[in-house]
Formats: C-alpha cells, structure tokens, sequence
C-alpha cells in the first residue's frame, strides 16, 4: 500500500461538480493499493500519515506531524499510483488490487483513521474525482507500507 502525499494549505475533491470532501492546512493523500495489501499495511500506513514529520516547526525544520498543527487529511483513492511504468510507454496495471478487494480496504483505512484523528475527508472510491490543492512548498513525498 502507498499514499503520494503533499502538504496543502488547502485542498478539496469534488465529483461530478459537488464538492464532498475538504481541508485547510494538512495533508492531501493519495492512496494506491497494490494485490497483497491487507489490514497490516493500512494501519502501518496509517500510522506514517498520522506521525510523519513533514510540517515546519519555529525553526523552519520539518519536525511537526499532522496531529501537532491541528491538520486535515484528505485521502482520496488513485488506482494509477499501482501502475507499473518500467516499460513501455502505456502503463500496466496488473500489480494493483482488484476493484473490490482496493475497495475494502480503502474504506478500512478511512474507518481506521477516523478513528484516530476527527479531521479526516475523503473522496468517493471508483469516481471521477476533480482534486484542487494549494502546495505549500512544495512538499511530496511516497510513502509504502
């Protein structure tokens, strides 16, 4: 499992126009599940979205996680981040969970989050998703379990 994250100022995910999930400062992340992921990695992943250090400090260093500033996370399923692009010039994607299985356990991931953190939004597994951000940074990191 693994989450592209970058830090926002803010951030929101929209479907067919309507917005339905957003942050202010925090963390956008974007979640691909890979064939063999399972509750262990979510929660390993979890655990990295919720502790990795990535927001300044007094200081300008890169010493504060998303809890210490008060910070959303936004975490948004993106099938493409399983594409394996070693070859070729047309992504393969035969390294990414099936549908269903992805499914379940980005809704475990949400589940689980929610119930460690009270500023978590989401996207809508399978949409057609129109994500806008503020960078602030830039900050982007890949982050496996």
């Amino acid at each position: 499992m693994k989450a592209l994250i970058q830090r926002v100022r803010q951030a929101q995910v929209a479907v067919d126009g309507k917005p339905i999930g957003a942050i202010e400062q925090g963390l956008v992340a974007l979640i691909g599940i890979d064939k063999g992921d399972d509750e262990t990695k979510a929660e390993k992943l979890l655990h990295k979205l919720l502790n990795y250090r990535v927001f300044s400090d007094d200081d300008g260093k890169m010493n504060l996680d998303l809890r210490q500033i008060d910070g959303g996370l936004l975490l948004v399923s993106q099938f493409t981040l399983s594409a394996d692009t070693r070859k070729g010039l047309r992504p393969s994607f035969s390294s990414a969970a099936p549908p269903a299985e992805g499914e379940r356990l980005f809704n475990y991931l949400v589940e689980k989050a929610r119930g460690q953190w009270d500023k978590v939004a989401t996207g809508e597994f399978g949409a057609d998703m129109q994500v806008s951000l503020v960078n602030d940074g830039p900050v982007t990191f890949l982050l496996e379990s």
